[in-house]
């Protein structure tokens, strides 16, 4: 015999949003009691090597309006070119660099704010260097799988010039897309979803 369910009531249908910022920034939410600080807040210590740099983001909407709901997350090597994976082959990393972080946007601006080192250059498959850059995972209400793309930075030209996966976009008039621009100690990047603008994703 069926047993009566209707005590449940169904949850609201959503893609990613609210759940996802209730799962992974609780404190965020204003859930606390959960972490002490939502994980992947803090990337560096004082003992952490390299170049600190600030790295400030924001994600567009088709329409070109600030998404203030969605939540990145950022992987990158540490300032030697390695990461702080069980599988990194090539050494150690830096053990006061996480290497990884998350962060929600601000409801109010929707800008993302990420405290960390400038990255060393990681070998490409072919053991070509890569330019410096940090890996984006990006997720929102409205899309279904979250998105993969990467931050480079405008002051490393040469390295870009260089870069074999930047030298392989199909249409290489869109690789300014993927360049953060530097002034002082910080770095910025817009994310466009879709227009003229639109960011260079890729299917990993």
């Amino acid at each position: 015999m069926a047993q009566q369910l209707d005590r449940l009531k169904e949850t609201p249908s959503q893609t990613a949003g609210p759940y996802v910022h209730i799962g992974l920034t609780p404190n965020i939410c204003e859930i606390h009691g959960i972490y002490e600080e939502d994980l992947g807040t803090r990337m560096v210590n004082d003992k952490t090597r390299g170049e600190r740099i600030t790295v400030k983001m924001r994600i567009f909407d088709g329409t070109g309006a600030v998404i203030r709901d969605a939540l990145i997350e950022i992987w990158q090597a540490d300032a030697d070119g390695l990461h702080n994976s069980p599988s990194e082959p090539r050494g150690k990393a830096d053990p006061n660099f996480t290497g990884w972080g998350r962060q929600a946007s601000d409801a109010e601006t929707g800008v993302f704010t990420f405290e960390t080192i400038k990255p060393g250059r990681v070998p490409f498959l072919d053991d070509r260097p890569q330019a410096p850059h940090i890996s984006l995972w990006i997720v929102a209400r409205g899309i279904n799988l979250g998105l993969q793309t990467r931050m480079y930075f405008g002051d490393e030209e040469k390295a870009n010039a260089e870069d074999p996966v930047l030298s392989r976009l199909e249409h290489q008039h869109r690789g300014p897309t993927l360049i953060a621009q530097r002034e002082g100690d910080t770095y910025t990047f817009d994310i466009h979803l879709q227009g003229e603008k639109e960011t260079v994703f890729f299917d990993v």
